[in-house]
């Protein structure tokens, strides 16, 4: 299969970050997050119409300063043992699509979202925004896999 596809932004994230070394690891860290800003495209904006009463989005974005190539075999920085790329949240992908769940805290304008726990580059173009919806994205009893070992009360891991 060798199709390829054509994504279109929606529009831009704003975050502090403008080098990949200052921005956080998963969203998580420092405490408390900075607020961040989703702008939307004027074609765009009327999607966002009832999104009031959501606590939290899900961002799917385009990593589009990852400038190495994805390795299949990724060993993470808490973790001395490689792991199969897709077992990972490492950021270099096939297709660098990056996805953060975020805290929505309303609207700054009717053309931006203020969110928090996004964790990308300042100007990375923003392809979707989803509700989260903990009846469907929430499975309490789903497993991490050789993550589990590392998981700790506050500190993500992947």
């Amino acid at each position: 299969m060798s199709e390829t596809f054509t994504l279109r932004p929606i529009g831009v994230l704003s975050t502090p970050w403008q080098t990949l070394d200052a921005c956080p690891r998963n969203g998580r860290q420092p405490d408390p997050m900075p607020v961040c800003e989703a702008v939307v495209f004027p074609a765009f904006v009327a999607g966002l119409r009832d999104l009031e009463g959501f606590s939290h989005l899900i961002l799917l974005y385009w990593l589009d300063r990852q400038m190495q190539p994805a390795e299949m075999l990724v060993t993470p920085p808490f973790d001395g043992t490689p792991h199969g790329l897709f077992t990972t949240r490492a950021p270099r992908r096939p297709n660098p699509i990056g996805l953060s769940v975020v805290a929505f805290e309303g609207f700054a304008a009717p053309d931006r979202l203020k969110v928090r726990y996004l964790d990308c580059l300042d100007g990375t173009p923003l392809l979707d925004i989803k509700p989260y919806l903990p009846s469907t994205d929430a499975e309490p009893e789903a497993t991490m896999g050789w993550l589990a070992k590392h998981r700790t009360a506050r500190r993500p891991v992947g």
